[in-house]
């Protein structure tokens, strides 16, 4: 395995976490337009950053331990898949639209992690 593609394998998946993190943020600004006071505007806020809140943690966990954010990506990924399954007021379009664009970077980053771990000697060795 050359530099190149040991670097490369080390911070695609750190890099697509981030990018991934801010993408899902981006949907809590919708609580500005709703004309809500400051602290039910914070609390809106805080409530729909849970999620990239626990995907900071997860990254945060997964930047040494890559099975650990195998795991939790995947774990996310499942989890939002089996959320919107159950929604009883979305057609099948759009569940999968939503699938794929939110839960579908999970599993891709979840596999990235887990190719990282599954070559952690790799990637680690110095060349």
């Amino acid at each position: 395995m050359t530099q190149f593609s040991r670097r490369t394998l080390f911070w695609t998946p750190r890099a697509l976490s981030i990018l991934f993190i801010v993408f899902l943020s981006m949907f809590a600004l919708d609580v500005f337009g709703k004309g809500l006071s400051f602290w039910r505007t914070l609390l809106a806020l805080t409530m729909h950053l849970i999620p990239a809140f626990v995907l900071i943690a997860a990254l945060v966990l997964a930047w040494r331990w890559e099975w650990i954010g195998a795991a939790l990506y995947g774990a996310a990924g499942t989890l939002y898949v089996v959320w919107v399954v159950q929604h009883p007021n979305l057609t099948a379009a759009i569940k999968l639209n939503w699938i794929l664009f939110i839960a579908g970077p999970a599993f891709a980053i979840a596999a990235l992690f887990q190719v990282n771990w599954l070559k952690r000697a790799e990637t680690r060795a110095r060349g």
